[in-house]
Parts: structure tokens; C-alpha cells; sequence
């Protein structure tokens, strides 16, 4: 059985949490009620994404934890993007979506990470 590095939970943990700040970045632009409690959501992604890549960055290369942050907060925000707001994906965006996961792939297995 293998086991996940830490490092490499966090940076998940931060790629996930990535597009949550941009989600409530939406919403608060667009709400008519409640907009101050979107701007706290807003405000307590923006600092919780870049602590969890910080907290990578104590045993991963900074290169590789930016890259691969970035790399899943863009993909999951185009996913959120098609599901909860239905924007287009048509193939040449899926296509150039799957290019993003190979290369945070790529980069997480020549940097010499454990699984």
C-alpha cells in the first residue's frame, strides 16, 4: 500500500480550496443579499489556499508546489465554472484541460515524489 507525502496532500488540499475564493468572488459580485458573508467566504479562501501550498513548501521545491497549485486551481475552477455557473466546455477546453493535469503530473513524478 502506498503512501501519500504530506507535502503532496497539502498542495491538493490547496488546489482544491483554489477556485472556492474565485467562486465567492462571483457570488459576492452577484448577490443582493448576504453580500458581506461572501466577502468573508472570499477572504478566508484567499488566505487558507496559499497557507496549505506554504505548508508544502516546507519539504516540496517551490517550483513544483506553485506549479502544481496553479495547475489544479485552474482545472477545478473550469470544472466549477461548467457545473455550478454551466459555461461551455467544448473539446479544444477539454482537450487543453487535460493537458494542465499531464503537466502537474509530469512535474510531480520527475520531481522524485513519493506517491
Amino acid at each position: 500500500m502506498a503512501v501519500i507525502d504530506t507535502a503532496l496532500l497539502w498542495v491538493i488540499a490547496g488546489g482544491v480550496l483554489e477556485p472556492a475564493w474565485v467562486i465567492a468572488l462571483k457570488k459576492y459580485d452577484t448577490a443582493e443579499k448576504h453580500r458581506y458573508a461572501w466577502l468573508a467566504v472570499m477572504v478566508f479562501f484567499m488566505y487558507l489556499s496559499p497557507f496549505c501550498v506554504g505548508m508544502a513548501m516546507k519539504t516540496m521545491d517551490l517550483g513544483i508546489a506553485y506549479s502544481m497549485w496553479t495547475g489544479m486551481g485552474a482545472v477545478f475552477a473550469m470544472i466549477a465554472g461548467y457545473v455550478l455557473y454551466h459555461e461551455k466546455a467544448g473539446i479544444a477546453k477539454i482537450l487543453l484541460v487535460f493537458m494542465i493535469l499531464a503537466g502537474v503530473t509530469g512535474l510531480h513524478l520527475s520531481s522524485g515524489w513519493a506517491v
